[in-house]
């Protein structure tokens, strides 16, 4: 079945490369682990059609993240010493500079994720571009970094994106769902290609935890699992991606699973990846890093991508 032009630079690879072994991480390391937060605050639908100034208690449910959970979680990585990126609506760093400073602090990455959290699918290429340009702006003016990464905020894309996305220096996506390891796209026009470090829906709190009763987002029947059934379906999928040697990211929230009972699942699944580790260095017959996990940023994930899998005058993806 053929492609559609405009989608065919989504491809991620040939069935020859779909079938090759799982990537050497680095330090042989055997799984990959990029940990990510998607800090959307009250950005989103209800900002974009200005519904949400009418609605007090949505607001201050997406305020939480930035204003509460943040630094919960932010603690929380340094206790563990594990590093990780966020994806932030530049509307929020405007709003909340320095929780958002605190995630460069803490020696974290920070990216793009739309001003307002706009649907980048429904935006022209001239909208698109204005977008990345406001928030180009915002995080120079707030922060003085210029972020290299992106996850679109609508969980999905239009044809234009890649291009305006690489006209915006942005030189990797976490955005689609074609893999389980980074692959390499391809705009038209572009030597260079794009990394997609994909993530994956099991693996987003919104589908187990987020609750809201007006709007009804997410629309669902029960809306709140066990916390116990959530934890179990995160390990598993953890450990299906570290036995096969892959790359899990993460489609978190902090005002979701930042609360205080929340964070628990995610301290008990931060140990139980890191427990990999230990249980490698107790054999005495494995080398360095054999059977534990390699924690990276996304940019990190994306640049060692680049270095192993194009030709060596492909230039790389560091701030």
């Amino acid at each position: 079945m053929s492609v559609p032009n405009q989608l065919s630079s989504l491809e991620p690879r040939s069935h020859v490369e779909a079938r090759s072994p799982a990537p050497r991480w680095p330090d042989g390391h055997r799984s990959c682990v990029a940990l990510a937060f998607d800090l959307d605050g009250p950005t989103g639908d209800a900002m974009l059609d200005g519904s949400i100034w009418r609605n007090p208690s949505y607001f201050t449910l997406g305020s939480y993240g930035p204003w509460r959970a943040l630094g919960r979680l932010l603690d929380l990585l340094n206790e563990r010493r594990v590093p990780a990126t966020f994806f932030v609506p530049a509307w929020v760093v405007e709003n909340w500079p320095k929780q958002c400073a605190a995630i460069l602090d803490g020696g974290h990455e920070i990216a793009y994720h739309g001003y307002r959290h706009e649907a980048f699918w429904t935006l022209d290429r001239d909208a698109q571009r204005a977008v990345m340009a406001r928030s180009a702006e915002v995080f120079e003016r707030y922060l003085g970094v210029r972020p290299v990464g992106f996850r679109t905020p609508s969980g999905d894309w239009g044809p234009d994106t890649i291009g305006v996305l690489l006209e915006a220096g942005v030189r990797y996506s976490s955005s689609m769902r074609g893999d389980d390891r980074p692959y390499l796209l391809h705009a038209p026009g572009s030597a260079e290609p794009m990394v997609e470090i994909p993530g994956r829906w099991e693996l987003d709190d919104y589908a187990s935890l987020a609750y809201h009763r007006n709007p009804d987002f997410p629309a669902s029947l029960d809306r709140i699992a066990s916390y116990d059934t959530t934890f179990d379906n995160w390990r598993r999928e953890f450990d299906g991606s570290h036995r096969d040697g892959l790359c899990l990211t993460t489609l978190f929230h902090p005002k979701v699973s930042g609360k205080p009972g929340r964070i628990a699942l995610l301290e008990k699944l931060l140990d139980h990846m890191r427990g990999q580790g230990a249980k490698a260095d107790a054999d005495p017959g494995h080398g360095h890093g054999h059977g534990s996990v390699w924690f990276a940023t996304c940019r990190d994930v994306a640049q060692w991508w680049l270095d192993h899998n194009v030709s060596t005058q492909a230039r790389g993806v560091s701030a």
